[in-house]
């Protein structure tokens, strides 16, 4: 019984071990991970409305996101809520190409503006990362 000991609780997974699972009634870290995530939406929103900054609020819960992360505790939680968004991205696509299809005539029309509109868009976007990226190597 004593090599079993260290065990109990424990789930062995093609011969890992993983991390016990929570008690319950505690939140999963994922779950307290997502709520952390969208109470940082949530607060910078409200701070961009009340103080009038001219700010969008997502920037702003970034902001405080980035606070939070930096003071330790909540990189677990929010790292887990990050793995599980990642993990099902693909997911995230869906409602956009159901508003494509849904806006079909509208990208028939416009459609050679919008491959423009992405063509630069993305070529500036990585003119400016080159260029910042050669700033920050500069010895």
């Amino acid at each position: 019984m004593d090599g079993v000991e260290p065990l109990l609780g424990r789930v062995v997974d093609g011969g890992g071990v993983t991390p016990p699972l929570p008690r319950p009634g505690t939140p999963a870290p994922a779950l307290l991970g997502l709520a952390l995530l969208l109470g940082c939406q949530l607060a910078g929103e409200l701070l961009a409305r009340v103080t009038g900054l001219p700010w969008p609020g997502p920037v702003l819960g970034l902001l405080l996101l980035v606070g939070l992360l930096a003071a330790g505790p909540w990189q677990g939680p929010i790292g887990a809520a990050c793995e599980v968004l990642l993990a099902h991205l693909s997911l995230l696509f869906v409602p956009v190409g159901v508003g494509v299809i849904t806006h079909l005539d509208a990208v028939a029309r416009h459609g050679l503006a919008l491959a423009v509109v992405l063509l630069l868009s993305t070529w500036i976007g990585l003119a400016v990362t080159a260029l910042v990226l050669k700033a920050l190597m500069k010895p």
